[in-house]
């Protein structure tokens, strides 16, 4: 099971009412352990799902930026997105405390809780290991406004994604093989 980023905030519950169904199917998987990931919005629904608060950033986090490992994280098939391998793709405004009975496994400069584990098979980002610099096309006409608003230059964002995805692509097919081979998949 997989729950991506949107740009909404999981703690939107009154524009976006199905949010509630969303902690609540969460809740049922990561107590039943089943495997589970969460990408930035998934990784804040999971977080909230888990008795976490969620709530806006001191700033947002948008851009090509490494990620440290926990201790913890460098014995997880989180380590392959460890700085010395990649950067991570960033895009959040929002962030959250990290749940209760949670291993932290990375963090960012500008957010502590970049990736953490919980039980068995339940694994969150807040960061993008999924992005392709195709894929990205799509990112920079939809949040166009917001890009402008943050003084994010759309051929500067291009060309970092060329120089950045196929590192991270590499990256991401070993910690899907690990991460799917440990959950049984």
């Amino acid at each position: 099971m997989h729950r991506a980023g949107r740009p909404i905030g999981a703690y939107e519950d009154d524009n976006y009412p199905f949010l509630l169904q969303e902690v609540y199917f969460l809740q049922q998987r990561l107590h039943a352990d089943l495997p589970t990931l969460g990408i930035c919005l998934g990784a804040q629904i999971m977080a909230r799902a888990l008795g976490a608060s969620v709530y806006p950033a001191v700033a947002k986090e948008i851009g090509w930026l490494p990620l440290k490992m926990t201790n913890e994280g460098k014995d997880t098939p989180v380590r392959h997105f460890d700085a010395r391998h990649c950067n991570m793709f960033h895009w959040h405004g929002d962030t959250f405390d990290l749940p209760q009975g949670a291993q932290l496994l990375a963090s960012s400069e500008a957010c502590q809780n970049q990736a953490y584990g919980w039980g068995k098979h339940g694994l969150a980002f807040q960061c993008h290991p999924e992005v392709t610099a195709a894929g990205l096309e799509a990112w920079f006409v939809g949040n166009a406004y917001e890009m402008a608003h943050e003084k994010l230059s759309i051929p500067q964002m291009r060309q970092q994604a060329a120089s950045h995805t196929l590192d991270l692509a590499h990256q991401a097919r070993l910690f899907f093989t690990e991460w799917l081979r440990i959950c049984g998949v």
